[in-house]
């Protein structure tokens, strides 16, 4: 529990040591002149007393509130809990508390829930943006975590890179026909993924992809793929940008007798917490979100307390798709952290019988 009430316990330092309060305050605030020996003296002594800062007195010595806005498109994804138990995480190592915010998929929300974290005073935000963010001055160091190709992201998975791992697995594995499964073609890290897929593979292998958000709207929410047909037409992978699709996948094969991997494989994205529990278990592509996380918030805390990288927002200088006006983008060094492969048992040879190879497709 954190106190508010600073003195006694600064008092009681300073008497264990024979030194003033205001030489205590200054050698833990890192403020006046203390020499070295007597600063590593009086932190010794702190932290053997149990010595807790409070962050109420330290907002009223640095006019910072110690707290980060955590700013997500929609909490109810399995992946954004994980994104924002890392962020939360490497927060709390900076010394930093975190206000998260969900935007509950709806842009409009996304900026009411930025809003409300600048009137709380937050130090500076994480954004994981959706389409259409745009953000008036926040008037605090603005982190994005998107892809790669956005233009003001901060840092995130290298989501080309991810599409190119899992293309190879697949060629390798021997499938010459395969069907990607987006949800958007409007998302940045969807178009990415599904980009660095195909730049993996020559003309030999034909691609196709399939947008669920336009079968959608032409047969309603929850429709099927229309992935027997695909087998029917010789497809023998599946390749979801996205666990959740994948399990859609998945689910729709398995119901029409489709045997996964036997007659057909399923790869996804993210590695969601259920998938390594689903049956069979599923190839997917993993996120190394605690690097990710560290990178955001050390960059973020760096502009902060010392005046890092920071961009000026304008025209060109986006979350999701749009610009970010008077934000303050923060940069860092490394922009991109590669994606793992994990190979499970979702995908395997392509076959088109129980025993007979796909003529002329063995594993390369």
């Amino acid at each position: 529990m954190v106190s508010t009430r600073t003195g006694p316990n600064l008092s009681r330092i300073a008497a264990s040591l024979g030194v003033s309060v205001a030489t205590v305050s200054n050698a833990l605030s890192g403020k006046g002149r203390v020499s070295v020996e007597l600063v590593e003296r009086i932190r010794a002594t702190a932290a053997a007393l149990g010595y807790v800062p409070s962050q109420a007195g330290r907002a009223l010595r640095t006019g910072r509130s110690g707290v980060l806005g955590l700013v997500l498109p929609d909490i109810s994804n399995p992946l954004f809990p994980q994104i924002a138990q890392a962020i939360e995480y490497s927060a709390s190592v900076a010394g930093y508390g975190v206000l998260i915010a969900d935007s509950r998929g709806d842009v409009g929300m996304q900026t009411e829930a930025i809003n409300r974290l600048v009137e709380r005073g937050v130090d500076g935000m994480v954004i994981v943006p959706r389409r259409g963010t745009r953000i008036a001055d926040a008037g605090c160091p603005v982190a994005v975590i998107d892809t790669p190709s956005t233009p003001g992201n901060t840092v995130s998975a290298d989501h080309w890179q991810g599409g190119r791992e899992i293309a190879k697995h697949l060629r390798d594995l021997g499938h010459r026909k395969i069907l990607l499964i987006g949800a958007s073609s409007t998302s940045n890290v969807q178009n990415d993924r599904i980009g660095g897929f195909k730049s993996a593979l020559d003309a030999t292998i034909k691609t196709e992809v399939l947008w669920i958000e336009n079968l959608e709207e032409r047969n309603g929410p929850g429709c099927l793929l229309g992935l027997v047909d695909k087998v029917q037409q010789g497809f023998t992978a599946f390749a979801a940008v996205s666990d959740l699709h994948a399990l859609r996948a998945l689910t729709e094969l398995q119901r029409a007798g489709i045997a996964v991997p036997d007659s057909a494989t399923v790869t996804g994205f993210d590695d969601l917490i259920w998938s390594t529990v689903v049956t069979p278990a599923l190839t997917t592509m993993r996120m190394d979100m605690a690097t990710i996380a560290d990178i955001a918030v050390a960059a973020l805390v760096d502009a902060i307390e010392n005046g890092g990288p920071i961009e000026k927002g304008g025209p060109g200088e986006a979350s999701a798709d749009e610009s970010l006006p008077d934000s303050r983008l923060v940069t860092a060094e490394k922009s991109r952290v590669p994606m793992q492969l994990v190979v499970r048992q979702s995908s395997g040879p392509p076959w088109v019988g129980k025993n007979e190879p796909l003529s002329g497709e063995l594993l390369t």
